[in-house]
């Protein structure tokens, strides 16, 4: 009895050995390597697979010595939710053929996961001399993996900060299979990028070449990134899952060859961008980021006009950059001339070498009195990749002639020098004095008791109330703090986000307009350049600001529903909640910036 129960308690304990190392197994880290055989023929094939359970980064594979590499590595990734558990699974394959007869090793594999790193067991094969029938004739999966590649084509691979970087995704296809469909498994972020899709309208087939064979290729998807930041940047990969029709060496009963479908799973790879910096030397004070080749003027609508008619100033800025990634210099116009609030127009179109077109701000002036006024020489500075220098065009002079109105008498002295403008009179300047007057006299009343008297001794009285009704009023205005900080929140929108309400229903347009207003927010608050416009830049500034969390957080995800717009559908509703939000925290860091 003892010994029966002995023995139960051991079976017990193995058991749950069992249960615990397998699930220390599921739950660890594998990374193992499987071969297809370990004995072949000098005229047979070997399929080698690396499998991982999570992904990682910087796969080294083994020398193969005594083996030539004829097909590989191609990748396959599985990804299942499963009970609420997910399963994943990463094999990178290859397809071998001895190149002599004996015994060889597979050595070591390694790849990096989570900041370890993890090697396979090597393992031996041996090969003999050429066999009558190779057993390992080429699958269906074979074929398919020789006749699929998806390449990333990337136009610049060492671009300065803020160029236009274009991203091609070709997918090659041998003419011995067919494609039938493909969806998208994982669709890069592209993160410390401002991207921009340019859709493709059209699947055609062309003919090229791929490692020297000829294939057909389809562009499936176009892109222009630029850079947001220098250093190594990784432009994740693209995976699809292509379904093809693959021929088998049967045929149907009238002769014709019988396909097979499959599917199989295929990745761009990660690609790596070395981006330079801005050079420091040479960099003009007025520079605000603008990466291109670029044209600049000022212009106005009329140089002729009467007082307190208007005329309408456009500073524009035109060619080929990163148009919606700067800001407009402001012109210096002189402190007589009443300017308002810039209405701002892009007409930019996205193709595959970047962005092109113009941007522009257009001011209405309204000049109150008579005179001339200059309107100074405007500077605009741009950094050109092409001749890696910085470039500065200055507008020429602009003369304003006011003909008719009020003749000012002072000029501002608290404006500052360069916009202080002498107001020139046009009228007659100068009189005479009249020598030979015409004098009478005038009748001697006395002042006190008069009807003048009094009106001075009882007006101070009558004006007490008036100013005691002013100085509640004011009061109660101060004392609403609700609606002081609804004013200031309107009038901040108005400011910074005056492009996106006017975009309100377009979902593309809105977004950039509300980025780019929370940008230029933070630009004229913290004086941020743009090439500096990160998340954790964002988040650092503001900290050392101390703003509080609540706020920071509110602007970050703003700013990750601006990258997230240009990928899933958003509703007009959630657009009007965007740009409230937006007017909200805008109010909120304003109140402690």
């Amino acid at each position: 009895m003892q010994i029966l129960r002995g023995n139960i308690l051991l079976f017990l304990s193995f058991l749950l050995f069992a249960t615990n190392f397998s699930y220390a197994q599921e739950e660890g880290i594998e990374f193992t390597m499987n071969l297809s055989k370990e004995k072949l023929g000098l005229n047979e094939r070997l399929r080698v697979d690396f499998t991982m359970n999570k992904d990682g980064d910087n796969f080294s594979p083994p020398a193969f010595n005594g083996f030539k590499v004829v097909m590989g590595p191609s990748q396959s990734i599985s990804s299942s939710w499963i009970n609420g558990k997910r399963s994943f699974s990463k094999t990178y394959t290859y397809i071998l053929v001895p190149t002599a007869r004996g015994e060889f090793n597979i050595e070591q594999a390694t790849i990096e996961i989570d900041g370890q790193t993890y090697k396979t067991l090597p393992k031996k094969v041996e090969v003999t001399a050429a066999v009558d029938k190779p057993s390992d004739q080429k699958t269906v999966d074979d074929v398919a993996d020789e006749s699929l590649h998806l390449v990333a084509e990337v136009s610049k691979g060492n671009p300065y900060l803020n160029e236009a970087v274009t991203v091609v995704y070709k997918l090659y296809v041998s003419p011995n299979i067919s494609v039938t469909n493909y969806r998208p498994l994982d669709n890069p972020t592209y993160n410390n990028f401002w991207s921009q899709d340019i859709p493709v309208t059209k699947h055609t087939a062309q003919n090229g070449t791929f490692e020297g064979k000829p294939y057909r290729f389809v562009v499936l998807k176009r892109v222009v990134l630029y850079p947001q930041k220098s250093g190594q940047l990784d432009i994740e990969p693209l995976s699809l899952e292509i379904f093809v029709d693959v021929p088998t060496n049967r045929r149907d009963f009238f002769g014709g060859r019988i396909y097979t479908q499959t599917s199989k799973t295929v990745s761009a790879g990660k690609r790596t961008l070395n981006v330079k910096a801005l050079p420091e030397a040479g960099k003009p004070s007025n520079f605000s980021g603008a990466v291109g080749d670029f044209d600049f003027s000022v212009t106005t609508t009329k140089t002729q006009l009467n007082a307190s008619e208007s005329l309408q100033a456009k500073v524009e800025v035109s060619g080929k950059g990163n148009l919606k990634l700067f800001q407009l210099p402001e012109p210096v116009l002189p402190s007589a001339l009443e300017v308002y609030d810039p209405e701002h127009d892009e007409t930019i179109q996205t193709y595959s070498t970047g962005m092109e077109g113009k941007v522009s701000d257009n001011y209405t002036i309204v000049p109150a009195f008579r005179g001339k006024y200059p309107i100074p020489s405007v500077s605009f500075s741009y950094f050109n990749p092409d001749t890696g220098k910085y470039e500065t065009l200055t507008s020429d002079e602009i003369n304003i002639e006011v003909l008719e109105g009020p003749t000012g008498s002072t000029v501002n002295e608290d404006a500052p020098s360069a916009n202080k403008q002498m107001v020139v009179p046009t009228g007659d300047q100068f009189q005479f004095i009249k020598l030979d007057a015409n004098l009478t006299s005038m009748n001697e009343t006395c002042f006190l008791g008069s009807r003048s008297f009094y009106l001075l001794v009882f007006l101070p009285l009558l004006l007490i109330p008036i100013a005691i009704f002013s100085f509640k009023k004011r009061e109660a205005i101060a004392s609403d703090v609700v609606g002081n900080r609804i004013k200031q929140a309107n009038k901040l929108a108005r400011k910074y986000l005056s492009t996106a309400k006017k975009e309100l229903g377009n979902k593309e347009a809105f977004y950039v307009a509300l980025e780019k207003g929370l940008h230029n927010y933070l630009k004229a608050k913290l004086h941020i350049e743009t090439s500096e416009f990160s998340k954790e830049k964002i988040t650092e500034t503001l900290t050392a600001k101390q703003v509080e969390a609540d706020d920071i957080q509110g602007f970050i995800a703003l700013l990750t529903s601006c990258e997230m717009a240009r990928y899933s559908p958003f509703s007009n509703v959630q657009m009007q909640n965007d740009y409230e939000k937006a007017s909200d925290v805008i109010s909120k860091l304003d109140k402690q910036l």
